[in-house]
C-alpha cells in the first residue's frame, strides 16, 4: 500500500512539474513584453544587456499615454465593446429562445443554416458589408462595428439554445397559462436563470471587441475614433521602426483589463461553458 502511495505521489509531482514547464513556456511572451516595457531604448537594442531591466524605467508608460492618445482610444474601445455585448446578449438569446422553446416549421433546418454561417471566413463578408454600409451612409464611424451584433452571432445563439433546452418546458407552459407573452417568458423566466451563459457571452465578446483590429482598420477613418488595437498599429506604422519600450508599455496596459477580468471571473466562465450540455 505504501509503495502505491509513493508511486502516486511521484506521478502527481511529475504532473505538477510538467504543468509548470508548460505554463512557463506559455507565459514567457507576456513576461518578455512586461520586461521590455520597463527598459530604456539603449537596454532594448543592446544585445549584451541583461534580460532583466536595471534600473526599472516607467517612462515608457507615461509616453504611451502621451504619444498614442491612449485615453481616447481606451474610451472608444470600451464604448464599442459595451454596445457589442448588449447586442449579442439580447439578439442571440432571443434567437436561441425561438430555436429552443418555440415550435415552428423548419425550425431545426434554420438553426442548422444559422450554424453553417460560422464556416464563412470573416474576410468573405467584409466587402459586402462595406458596400452595404456605404450605401446606407454609415460606413465611417462606430455604427458598422456595433449594428451587426444586434442581429446575434451563431456561436452565442448555439450557447443560449443549449442552455435553454436544459430548462424545464413546464415553466414556460405555466407562464402561458397565466397569460404571459413569449417576450415576458423570455425576459422574466429564461434570462434570470441564464446568468452563467450571459457572463460567458459577455466575456467572449469583450475579448473579441477589445482585440479586434481588422474591422476598425476598415471602418474607422477619423483618428479620434480609433480603438486601442488600431492606435497601436498606427503608432507602429507611423514611426516605421517603433519605440519598442513605449509600444510594449501600451500593450501591457491594453492586456491588463483582460487579465483582471479573467482572473476574477474564471470560475464563472468555466461554469458557464460546462453547463451548455449537448442536450437535444
Amino acid at each position: 500500500m505504501s509503495s502505491l502511495t509513493k508511486k502516486s505521489s511521484l506521478q502527481n509531482l511529475f504532473n505538477y512539474f510538467l504543468l509548470f514547464v508548460i505554463s512557463l513556456i506559455l507565459i514567457s511572451p507576456l513576461l518578455l513584453i512586461v520586461l521590455t516595457s520597463l527598459k530604456t531604448q539603449e537596454q532594448i537594442y543592446n544585445s549584451s544587456s541583461s534580460i532583466l531591466p536595471s534600473p526599472l524605467n516607467f517612462q515608457n508608460y507615461i509616453a504611451a499615454f502621451r504619444e498614442i492618445n491612449f485615453l481616447q482610444a481606451f474610451t472608444n474601445t470600451i464604448y464599442i465593446a459595451v454596445f457589442n455585448i448588449v447586442g449579442v446578449v439580447i439578439a442571440s438569446s432571443l434567437a436561441a429562445y425561438s430555436f429552443a422553446v418555440l415550435r415552428w416549421k423548419r425550425r431545426d433546418f434554420f438553426f442548422t443554416l444559422t450554424l453553417a454561417t460560422m464556416m464563412l471566413p470573416e474576410m468573405s463578408v467584409l466587402v459586402p458589408q462595406f458596400l452595404l454600409y456605404k450605401f446606407l451612409g454609415i460606413y465611417s464611424g462606430f455604427l458598422p462595428l456595433i449594428v451587426p451584433y444586434f442581429f446575434g452571432l451563431p456561436y452565442y445563439i448555439f450557447l443560449f439554445r443549449q442552455f435553454f433546452l436544459s430548462i424545464p418546458s413546464a415553466l414556460a407552459d405555466s407562464a402561458r397559462i397565466d397569460g404571459a407573452s413569449e417576450l415576458e417568458i423570455w425576459w422574466k423566466i429564461y434570462m434570470p436563470v441564464s446568468k452563467p451563459i450571459i457572463m460567458v457571452a459577455a466575456l467572449f465578446q469583450f475579448l473579441i471587441s477589445w482585440n479586434d483590429l481588422l474591422k476598425p482598420s476598415i471602418f474607422l477613418i477619423d483618428e479620434s475614433k480609433f480603438t486601442l488595437s488600431l492606435s497601436l498599429q498606427q503608432y507602429l506604422s507611423r514611426l516605421g521602426g517603433a519605440d519598442w519600450g513605449t509600444l510594449m508599455a501600451a500593450a501591457v496596459i491594453m492586456l491588463a483589463p483582460i487579465l483582471l477580468i479573467f482572473f476574477f471571473t474564471q470560475k464563472t466562465l468555466i461554469r458557464g461553458i460546462t453547463v451548455t450540455g449537448m442536450k437535444d
